[in-house]
């Protein structure tokens, strides 16, 4: 018999300022062993370019890759290796930082709503120091699939047979933008071992098989282990991130945008971007 996941803990997104001075959702922000591949999900959305225009300027990432999913809006980008573009509704930025990468994300300003989220996932310590990549993503080659009731964005992953762009990433993720209508039910494999959290961005749906509790926007969903998700609405439709990946299980340490495996690691990153010799791609 198929083993169902069950829900382990649901938390509600906390306000927070980041960047230069963008009011944003932070969804979680730490290094928990149910969340791991995964560190951080911010969702930042808002209607008022004074909550986000101030962006976010050059700055240094190391051990990590982030994940720009941009729902409404514009956002330039530009890096140290000389990549510079707009990432509009519906394109996703993937970048690993590896062993440096010095950017901005800023937004453009626009009429009407800025929406969007960034992701950042951890990188184990035999690929800390690879070299950068970035990966931007535009919406029309991400696949949309009908299953059942629901239609699935698939960013990274696999959905009946059909695999999202992006692909080759090291702790195995799988990233889908999923909408179920109402009345509808959505299941969903995940490899056993690999942590698995769900995020409300609409609506409001039952996020296990026993269908309690109704969850709804700015709730973050965090499993236990198991084969599958199952996941249903009422009278609401309701419109969630599905992510999962393979963890780690190395020792986190942290400080602002660098993530490695010991502080000697983030005290040398520093003083490396202190003495100009963070970045080490040439290109």
């Amino acid at each position: 018999m198929t083993e169902i996941r069950k829900i382990h803990k649901v938390r509600q997104s906390r306000s927070t300022m980041e960047g230069a001075g963008v009011k944003l959702k932070r969804a979680f922000g730490e290094d928990h062993p149910k969340l791991d591949p995964f560190l951080l999900l911010d969702d930042f959305g808002s209607d008022n370019p004074d909550d986000y225009m101030a962006g976010f300027p050059f700055h240094p990432h190391r051990g990590i890759e982030t994940i720009t999913y941009v729902l409404e809006g514009e956002v330039q980008h530009k890096d140290s290796m000389g990549n510079e573009g707009i990432i509009s509704s519906g394109d996703v930025q993937w970048m690993t930082a590896g062993n440096g990468i010095i950017h901005e994300e800023m937004p453009i300003r626009s009429e009407g709503l800025m929406w969007g989220f960034q992701l950042w996932a951890n990188l184990p310590a035999k690929n800390k120091m690879m070299n950068p990549r970035y990966r931007d993503v535009k919406k029309e080659d991400i696949p949309e699939v009908e299953v059942d009731g629901a239609k699935v964005k698939i960013i990274c992953g696999e959905v009946n047979g059909i695999k999202g762009p992006v692909q080759d990433i090291v702790t195995d993720p799988e990233y889908l933008d999923v909408t179920i209508n109402p009345n509808s039910e959505f299941v969903h494999s995940i490899k056993k071992g690999h942590n698995v959290f769900a995020y409300v961005i609409q609506g409001e749906g039952y996020f296990d098989e026993e269908k309690e509790i109704l969850l709804n926007k700015e709730n973050l969903i965090i499993y236990e282990d198991g084969e599958e998700v199952k996941i249903s609405t009422a009278d609401s439709s309701v419109r969630f991130l599905l992510i999962s990946g393979k963890p780690i299980k190395e020792p986190v340490a942290w400080y602002g945008p660098i993530v490695m495996n010991t502080k000697e690691e983030i005290r040398l990153a520093f003083e490396e971007y202190r003495e100009g010799t963070f970045v080490k791609y040439t290109g």
